[in-house]
């Protein structure tokens, strides 16, 4: 056996294998091969799983405190149109998600009435709205309102989201028109901000939430001021119950015979009656607005709405019952229109809410054909005109279950026995109107810009 030969074969193949696995490693990396990259759904290169952590920017999920939700409401605009807002709060340190995906399911008894589902930026260590407008319901109204987070949200470095911008000021008017609230922002970073998405929430004094708007700014330079204008398309009067709002009230007083019933100088209950309301009067602030009607066979507006509240009490103190009303009528629903016309006239004020207070001590008698029916019709306008509707009845001979219907909600009628009440009830009322302690309104800024480029 020639050995030599056979040791040449074996070069030659060896040398023929090395030449087919270099063209095939060329052609390998030139045309099939990709380098490791944190975004190829392997992991590779120096990553704690895929496409996270190690050399990628992205952060693993299992190194994440997952979002929670604070409260997520439904905010009534306009029949059959909500706006929905849930307050999250992220809990990570210089960690947060430029696309946080989300589904928002609204319910009533019969299940899901409307799905919406998005993406927002949620900047880090903080609590920040999440906002969708003009969710329609049609003609259900939702009793319930879910979020949920998607399962492939991206976590990665960022900027704190609450230190970017200030509120210089704000200033809300014409809640109860054309609601505005006007923000003055400024960005004291050196750095441009864009698709800055700014949300404003009202709450009560209790920290409930009442409602919200939004508002975008494309491009908010840094180191500039910019002033932003969120709007509501109705009256945010009778929601927003603070004391800080403005109130116009027109009381309702029952000037019939019956109110000098009791006898006695002076008579009562009618002495009692003026000296209640105008106790009620005296705890009236200087920025609200107080207008009196007198009803018996027939209403009128005794004193337009004024903030002359010394005046409207001497006006209440020498209100008497006419000696043609001693076998006269009560004309409940003519109090009523009257009281509408006065609070919708051009006295009222656009920033003031709109209050009725209406006290009789018997029943509706006037007009002679069917004068509950019409009662009810004049409650009807002052409700629907956005007024809220109070009513008092005083003594035994009045129908609560009618004064209750006639008022805004049953919670709005008082019952008061005998004049002992009557103080009492005016001072429920007043607490009833606005709440003690002003009312919050937030406003934070999201922008996409704070997550490193």
């Amino acid at each position: 056996m020639r050995w030599w030969a056979f040791w040449r074969r074996v070069q030659y193949l060896t040398g023929l294998l090395f030449i087919v696995s270099l063209i095939s490693v060329g052609a390998y990396y030139a045309y099939w091969y990709k380098e490791p990259t944190c975004f190829d759904g392997i992991q590779n290169a120096d990553e704690r799983a895929v496409d996270c952590g190690g050399v990628c920017e992205r952060i693993c999920s299992f190194d994440i405190k997952e979002p929670q939700t604070l409260w997520v409401e439904s905010f009534k605009i306009v029949d059959g149109q909500y706006n929905v807002v849930a307050y999250i709060e992220n809990r990570n340190e210089k960690v947060g998600s430029p696309e946080l995906g989300y589904t928002i399911r609204l319910y009533d008894e019969d299940g899901v009435i409307v799905e919406r589902k998005g993406n927002t930026v949620l900047p880090p260590d903080g609590r920040y709205p999440i906002f969708e407008g003009r969710v329609i319901t049609g003609t259900r109204v939702p009793t319930e309102t879910v979020i949920e987070f998607n399962n492939n949200t991206v976590w990665l470095p960022a900027q704190s989201g609450t230190e970017q911008f200030s509120l210089e000021k704000r200033e809300l008017e014409g809640v109860d028109s054309k609601p505005r609230l006007l923000a003055q922002l400024r960005n004291i970073s050196l750095d441009e901000a864009r698709n800055v998405e700014i949300i404003a929430t009202i709450f009560d004094a209790e920290g409930k939430p009442l409602t919200a708007s939004r508002t975008i700014v494309d491009r908010f330079s840094g180191r500039t001021t910019e002033r932003v204008v969120f709007t509501w398309p109705e009256p945010i009067a009778k929601t927003l119950r603070s004391c800080e709002i403005p109130t116009d009230v027109v009381l309702a007083i029952d000037l019939s015979g019956s109110m000098n019933d009791d006898g006695g100088t002076p008579p009562e209950p009618i002495t009692s009656v003026l000296s209640a309301a105008k106790s009620f009067v005296s705890g009236l602030s200087t920025k609200d607005q107080v207008g009196v009607v007198t009803y018996a066979t027939e209403g009128s507006v005794v004193e337009n709405l004024t903030h002359e509240n010394v005046r409207v009490m001497d006006v209440i103190e020498n209100l008497t019952i006419a000696p043609k009303e001693e076998r006269g009528s009560t004309n409940t629903g003519e109090a009523l229109m009257r009281m509408r016309e006065e609070l919708t006239s051009e006295r009222h004020s656009e920033n003031a809410r709109k209050v009725g207070i209406l006290l009789t001590d018997g029943l509706a008698t006037a007009p002679k054909e069917n004068p509950d029916a019409y009662a009810e019709e004049g409650a009807l306008g002052v409700k629907s005109a956005g007024i809220q509707l109070f009513t008092i009845g005083l003594g035994e001979k009045v129908n609560s279950d009618f004064l209750s219907t006639l008022a805004t909600k049953s919670s709005y009628y008082y019952n008061a026995p005998t004049i002992r009440e009557l103080e009492g009830i005016y001072t429920a009322i007043t607490k009833d109107i606005c709440e003690d302690g002003p009312a919050v309104i937030e406003i934070i800024s999201k922008t996409e810009s704070i997550f490193s480029k």
